[in-house]
């Protein structure tokens, strides 16, 4: 099967839309191959405000319909628990109020982005979605991320090299509480470093200090700005540390 036949089959969807390379080409596509779509982002403590914008600049670029859903992952105590499945807790709270949204909406039938690289033995995530019956075309039809990024380029998608993202809380230790404070704090700090001239980086909390992970190609600007962001990540940690094992 490839999405043609699948957007044959299925003419009437729900996408749950983050605005990643995944999803922004499964909206194309499902236009490009006349579906019904209608995209549903949610917005959470998780998620930054660039994804958000690139959601919508991307919505709009294309034409499609795009609702947007608030979700308080944090009223939820499993997840502010952090245990080492909380993705999973999280996936079933936010695509259970797409879900719920859709149905509402006439759209009973929910599709998402995951793509044939996601490994779902490393991923609780996954579990949530095969509970609530999402289904995933991309990794049904055997799209890489690698394939997927060559055809949003040749569709003149401007996410085709946007870096892979993982939600906020994947700074935060699995065991360590979540709470806003802590989500703000990366926020504002991988906000810097991205205007710094930074790309696919990750700030972690390690005890109350802010580990850069960066990739190798990048360490050099980081030590060439070295004192400016100490300066301005001390506003929010108690210690800055660079994460030698770099970013692959």
């Amino acid at each position: 099967m490839n999405l043609q036949d699948f957007f044959r089959e299925n003419r009437k969807v729900a996408l749950a839309f983050s605005g990643g390379v995944d999803s922004a080409y499964l909206l194309y596509a499902a236009l490009e191959y006349g579906a019904t779509v209608r995209a549903y982002y949610v917005r959470s403590a998780f998620q930054p405000q660039f994804e958000f914008e690139d959601a919508r600049r991307l919505s709009k670029l294309l034409g499609a319909d795009m609702k947007v859903l608030s979700v308080d992952v944090l009223d939820n105590s499993f997840v502010v628990e952090n245990p080492v499945d909380r993705c999973y807790y999280c996936k079933k709270e936010i695509f259970t109020a797409v879900a719920k949204a859709a149905v509402k909406d006439n759209y009973p039938f929910l599709i998402d982005g995951t793509n044939a690289s996601d490994d779902a033995g490393d991923r609780p995530g996954m579990r949530a979605l095969l509970e609530l019956s999402v289904r995933s075309p991309l990794r049904e039809c055997g799209l890489t991320k690698e394939e997927i990024r060559r055809l949003s380029k040749g569709a003149g998608l401007f996410t085709w090299d946007k870096p892979a993202y993982a939600c906020l809380a994947t700074r935060i230790p699995a065991g360590e509480r979540i709470t806003e404070e802590k989500l703000l704090k990366t926020e504002a700090a991988e906000n810097y470093l991205h205007a710094a001239g930074l790309t696919d980086f990750r700030v972690r909390f390690f005890e109350n200090a802010a580990r850069l992970q960066v990739p190798l190609e990048q360490l050099a600007t980081v030590l060439d700005k070295r004192q400016e962001i100490i300066h301005e990540l001390k506003k929010y940690y108690s210690a800055v540390l660079l994460d030698l094992e770099v970013r692959e």
